[in-house]
């Protein structure tokens, strides 16, 4: 957990039937949420029983390297794949979806970036254990254009606002390879059985910014026309961009510290 309360005033507001909130990091709090953020960012990259089974033969130098290999070095790629993760955790954190796989794991290389949909999460619905899904796109930029904003927006209506059937195989086929099968089987369900349904879909509109994200945002949402309900989360750090580097960079001090 990266506890975003504990370093974040929180604003939000209701637009119609959609949510919009700004979370903007105190600075007297940024140690702090450099230190949770640092935290979480190995498990996004590789499974905590990789690292484990590392450790256990290899010894801790080992672990140290395998995880700074799976890192990004290029810093537009660490900017993006941080806004992933951060969305990954307002997820968790924050919603009653849960998100069964960290995909950066699956990356074709540490400087590339993936395609698809950013974030999946998934609910189970209790009593019909009917499926719901939240298709998540999440940005980082320094300063957030409308641009930027409009291209995210794009992409969540994109397969008529639904996740794309390449996405969910994504999911299902990693649960398989983890073990999660029940979960996969659902998903399989889902899509090849039932069809997803615009009804069981709602978006979540992430962006992690250095600028003030609420104009663009709330623009967004007020110009949208679908059905599909609507979270617009923007995550401000005055300093985005030493923010990202020194992150990444203490995840990396870390491990050569042992």
């Amino acid at each position: 957990m990266i506890w975003f309360g504990d370093w974040c005033d929180v604003v939000g507001s209701q637009l119609g039937e959609h949510g919009l909130q700004i979370l903007t990091a105190r600075s007297v709090d940024l140690l702090f949420a450099q230190e949770a953020v640092v935290a979480a960012i190995p498990g996004h990259y590789v499974s905590e029983e990789h690292i484990a089974r590392i450790l256990e033969r290899f010894g801790k130098h080992a672990a140290a390297d395998y995880i700074r290999e799976k890192l990004p070095d290029a810093k537009s790629i660490r900017s993006g794949d941080l806004g992933e993760i951060l969305a990954t955790e307002y997820i968790v954190e924050h919603t009653p979806f849960t998100v069964p796989i960290k995909r950066l794991r699956w990356k074709d290389h540490r400087n590339m970036a993936m395609r698809g949909e950013d974030v999946i999460g998934i609910e189970r619905q209790p009593g019909s254990r009917a499926l719901r899904f939240l298709k998540t796109e999440a940005k980082s930029r320094a300063s957030l254009t409308a641009a930027t904003v409009a291209e995210a927006r794009a992409a969540l209506d994109k397969d008529n606002g639904l996740p794309s059937a390449h996405a969910l195989a994504f999911v299902s086929e990693r649960l398989m390879e983890t073990g999660d099968k029940g979960l996969a089987d659902a998903i399989d369900n889902a899509q090849l059985k039932q069809g997803v349904r615009i009804q069981s879909v709602s978006h979540l509109l992430f962006t992690f910014s250095g600028s003030d994200p609420t104009p663009q945002l709330r623009s967004s949402l007020e110009n949208y026309g679908g059905t599909i309900p609507q979270s617009t989360v923007g995550l401000r750090v005055v300093a985005h961009s030493d923010f990202v580097r020194t992150v990444y960079e203490k995840v990396i001090a870390s491990g050569d510290d042992g």
